[in-house]
């Protein structure tokens, strides 16, 4: 991948920049979204470049202090809705897509969203949008309760793998006391009568 092809970064820069940001287990997560990228693009219709950047530098802020993420996110003259106030694990999304657009010099729109809605996800996602929130999900160091079934699922159907991904996370949020915030709850309308038919469960 060529990376000044989507920022103003040689892609050893833009390395640099990723480890200064994030600890050695965000690094390698990003590393191995960034792979799970690229083969959910190609089997999916995404562009695979577009999909290897975007998911190499999903968390560029989610290393950061919260304070800072949102003090990104209000310089930006970004307003976020009540929900996502209250939910501080979705701001790094934000502020990576600002600190993506204003300190690398990203431009690509759909890269930008791919960063942004990353973690909650939207209704009307883009393909590469997709692919970004269920390589994130997904990615091969992920051990949470059924992530090799989610795995397998997402590699049958990306539409089936969507729809239980986000059924689950709105699960986990609703146990864990926060709310699912109007991004996630668009896509769960919008997924909501899809069926699972893959059976194979390891």
């Amino acid at each position: 991948m060529n990376s000044l092809e989507f920022c103003n970064l040689p892609l050893e820069e833009l390395n640099l920049v990723l480890k200064s940001r994030m600890n050695e287990h965000r690094y390698a997560h990003s590393l191995n979204v960034a792979e799970r990228a690229v083969f959910l693009a190609e089997k999916y219709g995404a562009d695979p470049e577009k999909a290897e950047f975007a998911g190499l530098v999903h968390d560029i802020c989610k290393g950061i202090p919260n304070e800072e993420q949102l003090s990104i996110i209000e310089n930006a003259g970004i307003r976020l809705d009540e929900d996502t106030l209250k939910s501080p694990a979705l701001w790094h999304s934000v502020a990576g897509a600002v600190y993506c657009e204003h300190e690398i010099g990203v431009t690509d729109e759909d890269v930008l969203n791919a960063v942004r809605y990353h973690t909650s996800g939207r209704g009307n996602m883009s393909i590469l949008e997709k692919v970004v929130y269920m390589a994130d999900l997904t990615s091969a160091e992920r051990n949470y309760p059924d992530a090799e079934y989610t795995r397998n699922l997402t590699d049958y159907s990306l539409d089936e793998g969507i729809a239980y991904g986000v059924r689950w996370i709105a699960g986990d949020l609703e146990r864990r006391g926060f709310p699912k915030g109007k991004d996630t709850g668009a896509l769960l309308e919008e997924y909501k009568n899809v069926e699972i038919t893959f059976e194979e469960r390891k």
